[in-house]
């Protein structure tokens, strides 16, 4: 069959071509869930991570975790996150037979939120600092903003974040230091190793689905506003954004699988 995926309609015409037979879409799916299969989202599998490298770090989380549960340690993940003002679709309830509209003023590219997030981990707590593009020397600012954040808190900062060039530049890792940050950097192409990555879906979820915001002003006060409201409930922002622990082996085996 044409293209990368089959879908019935696909294989209905397969079946006439093949057999010379016409067969219900009803039947096929049938058949189809008689075989067991079912219809879902194809997941992309970021083929270059490598398992030993994922296992490693989640060796040294185990560790960590042991000194966040002593009230040793100060575990934080952050990232970058961009986030557009025009609506994001997605899925609401609505009236049987109606469409759903959502105006959108069709906003440029450029009409976005650039920023940086922190999730506290030990304390079931997130931070959103946005000041601009981010670079170098926002990053040196937001770890600042960060260690402030986090000042009177007990035990030693961590942070665990990826391999950005804005990461790892010698300006950043050099404050980092001077701080008295502990930089943990995550394996590469390993991005469900970090939870805020959660937040940031969650964010959009609340923030731009379905809605499309007047200004990058009104976007980024809303987008606070969410991030002031889930850290009321620091025991159901836990729930959502627990770390992974464990890997699954299944899916670490299809990694080691040659494309």
């Amino acid at each position: 069959m044409p293209g990368h995926n089959w879908t019935v309609k696909k294989l209905r015409q397969w079946v006439h071509n093949t057999f010379g037979r016409l067969v219900g879409r009803n039947t096929l799916r049938r058949v189809l869930r008689q075989a067991d299969l079912t219809w879902k989202k194809v997941k992309k599998l970021l083929g270059k991570a490598n398992p030993q490298k994922r296992a490693t770090h989640v060796a040294r989380l185990l560790e960590l975790f042991a000194g966040v549960r002593n009230g040793e340690v100060i575990l934080v993940y952050a990232d970058e996150v961009h986030v557009h003002r025009d609506l994001d679709l997605g899925y609401t309830w609505g009236r049987s037979g109606e469409r759903i509209w959502r105006k959108s003023d069709c906003p440029k590219l450029q009409d976005r939120m650039n920023a940086y997030g922190a999730y506290d981990f030990s304390n079931g707590a997130c931070f959103l600092w946005e000041n601009g593009w981010c670079n170098g020397e926002q990053t040196v600012s937001f770890l600042r903003a960060l260690a402030a954040w986090r000042a009177g808190k007990n035990g030693r900062l961590v942070l665990i974040w990826d391999n950005a060039p804005c990461h790892v530049a010698g300006v950043v890792t050099a404050e980092a230091a001077r701080l008295g940050i502990e930089v943990v950097n995550l394996p590469g192409y390993s991005p469900d190793l970090n939870p805020i990555e959660r937040l940031w879906g969650w964010m959009r979820e609340e923030v731009t689905r379905g809605f499309c915001h007047q200004s990058v002003p009104d976007l980024i006060a809303a987008c606070q506003a969410f991030i002031s409201r889930i850290n009321l409930d620091p025991l159901a922002l836990l729930d959502r954004l627990w770390p992974k622990f464990e890997l699954d082996p299944e899916f670490e085996a299809k990694l080691l699988v040659p494309s």
